[in-house]
């Protein structure tokens, strides 16, 4: 088996010196066209590849980014890996993908193992505020946040989506159509007083008092993370308030839980419940009838927050969050209250 090229080998077919070779092909330093031209026809035909651990040892980067989710399958965070992906291409850099499944412990071991790889950054949707992450400031690697941002970690800066315009957005719109009992289904600690409430949340409630509606706590239920709960939750909220007509789902997860539940109930959608739901993922479209949900821009997110990894760190540090622009999409699962409340009861199977 013949020995694989070297940039020996490179210079030597191209007229030139080594380290003209090493400029061409890091992009650094000037050359000119004619010579950069001549330098890279010899290594197409020489197949010639640079090694990896030579530039990371020069460059001090390993061309490697860590991405941490919540969780793989979850089609918003399946879109922002697309993004990151995408843009890493662009960059040269590869991506290791991780899930934390919402677990602090998961993802503190996540962020030690990707600092011990010396990854040249890490983004991630964070589960937690902890210790972890400024350990890997410490320790030199870039953390870029997306989709939440700790108010502990103002450091770290941070790709998100506009939820509190868009939440304002959906609340509007359904009170525009005559709905005075809007539910609202969360995630969190049940048993958190109203002021642990997430950004939906507070915009919500903050919407409804704006618009001169009243706030009213057994109309606001949370879940905690997973399916069964969220049905649950869902269950509480929808049979608990008979004359609820319209309700907001936080989530796609939570978005499902309600439309199950509503159906389980014998509701008319919309005639006896309109519903709404942040984040638009396919399926949306596929109910009967479609889906009205918030459109985040999850490939964009990714495909940014890559970016911001990619500054240098001054202007890094120095950065606002990224806000990104959400859109209602408005489908055939809204409309006017029923003047007639429907009579919410289990099925009998």
């Amino acid at each position: 088996m013949s020995r694989a090229a070297t940039i020996k080998d490179v210079a030597r077919r191209a007229g030139v010196g080594v380290a003209t070779v090493s400029r061409v092909l890091s992009g650094s330093g000037p050359v000119s066209e004619a010579t950069r031209e001549r330098v890279l026809r010899a290594a197409r035909e020489l197949e010639y590849r640079p090694s990896a651990l030579g530039r990371g040892l020069k460059t001090r980067r390993t061309g490697s980014v860590g991405l941490v989710v919540g969780e793989i399958t979850d089609p918003f965070c399946a879109e922002l890996a697309a993004g990151v992906l995408a843009c890493a291409r662009t960059l040269g850099e590869h991506v290791l993908l991780e899930a934390s499944h919402g677990d602090p412990g998961r993802e503190a071991e996540i962020v030690d193992r990707l600092v011990e790889q010396r990854v040249d950054g890490v983004i991630a949707t964070p589960a937690a505020e902890g210790d972890w992450w400024r350990s890997a400031l410490r320790a030199g690697i870039a953390v870029v946040f997306v989709d939440r941002a700790p108010k502990e970690l103002p450091q770290i800066p941070a790709v998100l989506a506009d939820d509190a315009a868009g939440v304002r957005a959906t609340v509007e719109y359904l009170a525009g159509l005559g709905h005075r009992r809007i539910g609202f289904l969360g995630t969190g600690d049940p048993a958190a007083p109203a002021e642990a409430g997430g950004v939906r949340e507070t915009t919500f409630r903050t919407a409804l008092a704006e618009l001169g509606l009243q706030v009213e706590a057994d109309l606001v239920v949370r879940a905690r993370p997973g399916r069964d709960s969220a049905l649950a939750a869902a269950a509480a909220l929808l049979q608990r308030r008979p004359d609820m007509t319209a309700v907001l789902a936080a989530g796609h997860l939570l978005g499902e839980a309600v439309v199950l539940v509503a159906r389980e109930l014998d509701l008319r959608v919309p005639a006896d419940l309109s519903i709404a739901m942040v984040d638009d993922v396919s399926w949306a479209e596929l109910c009967d009838p479609p889906l009205t949900a918030l459109a985040r821009p999850a490939r964009d997110m990714g495909y940014r927050a890559c970016e911001v990894l990619r500054r240098d760190p001054a202007r890094r540090e120095r950065a606002r969050p990224v806000v990104l622009p959400t859109e209602l999409v408005i489908r055939g699962s809204c409309g006017p209250p029923s003047r007639t409340p429907a009579v919410r009861s289990a099925r009998t199977r």
